[in-house]
């Protein structure tokens, strides 16, 4: 489908869309993207989750104003837990529910600044499923937050400084609530080892432990499909 324009409070949100090539109807999915925003990368797994069956948007959370300026409000909007940011993801999400080719069933997948927002759109934005990879440190008050989440695949790097012992403080918390959930830390894995940006920033940054790591990838990638597949088939609501 390529990319599609949202209506939203102050314009028109772009949003990059893959259809599977399987027949409708399909689970929705909400891909949410880390700093380096709308490229290629994000692109590509959007596709990768259309061919896994779900059809896919991504949409371009800078589309407000520059980079930098749209960081910043960003940050704001994702320490306040409310904000254009939210509006624009809800827009998203009910773009999907309402296409004709969707089951009604959606879940939000998002990497580092997108992870962050996956795990706080797990409660109270009708996501069936949320997958957060590399989102950062759990909120202080996670443990009440958590209590009544939508179940959660969380994916992590033991070699990421900034989300050391956040695989484990999640998992504690997710099983002491009773949320079902898959929780993953991965050995060999660093930061942004599910992105594969193919640039030479990101090529020199793998020397402190950022970048795509294949195999880590690989099951993530495998658990993520198969774990979102089954509880979006469990998935009631279908409100928009």
């Amino acid at each position: 489908m390529g990319q599609v324009r949202i209506p939203v409070d102050s314009g028109d949100l772009p949003v990059f869309v893959a259809v599977p090539e399987q027949g409708a109807p399909w689970p929705g999915v909400v891909v949410l993207h880390d700093v380096g925003g709308m490229k290629e990368d994000l692109r590509n797994q959007t596709r990768w989750l259309a061919r896994e069956g779900f059809l896919a948007a991504a949409p371009n959370l800078y589309f407000r104003g520059t980079m930098m300026k749209c960081l910043f409000a960003i940050a704001r909007d994702l320490k306040a837990r409310r904000g254009p940011t939210y509006d624009d993801i809800q827009a998203v999400r009910a773009w999907l529910v309402r296409h004709e080719g969707c089951t009604g069933k959606v879940g939000v997948i998002g990497f580092c600044m997108g992870g962050g927002f996956a795990l706080l759109l797990a409660l109270g934005y009708g996501f069936g499923v949320a997958s957060v990879n590399y989102g950062g440190p759990l909120p202080e008050d996670a443990a009440v937050f958590l209590s009544r989440a939508c179940p959660i695949v969380a994916s992590y790097g033991a070699k990421d400084r900034w989300n050391r012992g956040v695989a484990q403080k999640l998992e504690e918390t997710l099983a002491a609530a009773g949320i079902a959930h898959d929780v993953k830390e991965y050995p060999e894995a660093g930061h942004s080892f599910l992105n594969n940006h193919d640039t030479l920033l990101f090529k020199a940054l793998r020397v402190i432990q950022i970048g795509y790591d294949e195999p880590a990838a690989e099951d993530a990638r495998r658990r993520i499909v198969r774990e979102t597949l089954i509880k979006l088939s469990a998935f009631q609501s279908r409100s928009s």
